[in-house]
């Protein structure tokens, strides 16, 4: 895999895995339950939660263009990516609409009330609820080769 194809597929992942738009995420970051939730450094950078600062930084990453991006930008969504899905596997049962799971990952930029989180290397959420699932004869393995679907479609 090249590195422009990594650098697509992780945006991707981080396009799916944050749900909150900027202006939405930005209102949320400056509540009272999203500064009280998550891991804290300990020593000097003690005050924000690890989550809180990555939001910051979510935020950032949002409001760039995809050409302005640098490798440490790429590290960060991937890190996004890894704890949202994480974090997604963990769902407490039950109500988690005012519950810490769901404002830390909020933190993240992942609002769980929002939508179900597409799994690793599938088809994005926007190109699903555009199209639907690909039919069966376009999934997987069992594809026809190209020169038989063009002769079909010609015939």
């Amino acid at each position: 895999m090249s590195r422009a194809d990594d650098g697509r597929d992780t945006y991707r992942e981080f396009a799916e895995a944050v749900n909150m738009k900027p202006g939405e995420l930005s209102k949320w970051l400056e509540t009272d339950e999203s500064k009280h939730v998550g891991w804290r450094k300990k020593g000097p950078k003690a005050g924000e939660s690890v989550g809180h600062e990555s939001g910051r930084r979510i935020l950032d990453l949002l409001r760039r263009k995809r050409a302005e991006l640098s490798e440490a930008d790429f590290r960060h969504m991937r890190k996004v990516v890894g704890y949202v899905r994480r974090h997604m596997a963990q769902r407490p049962s039950g109500d988690v609409r005012n519950t810490k799971w769901r404002f830390s990952l909020m933190n993240w930029g992942h609002d769980p009330l929002k939508g179900p989180l597409p799994p690793p290397g599938g088809p994005s959420r926007r190109a699903l609820e555009r199209r639907g699932a690909p039919p069966k004869n376009r999934r997987g393995a069992g594809r026809q080769p190209a020169e038989r679907r063009t002769r079909r479609r010609a015939g």
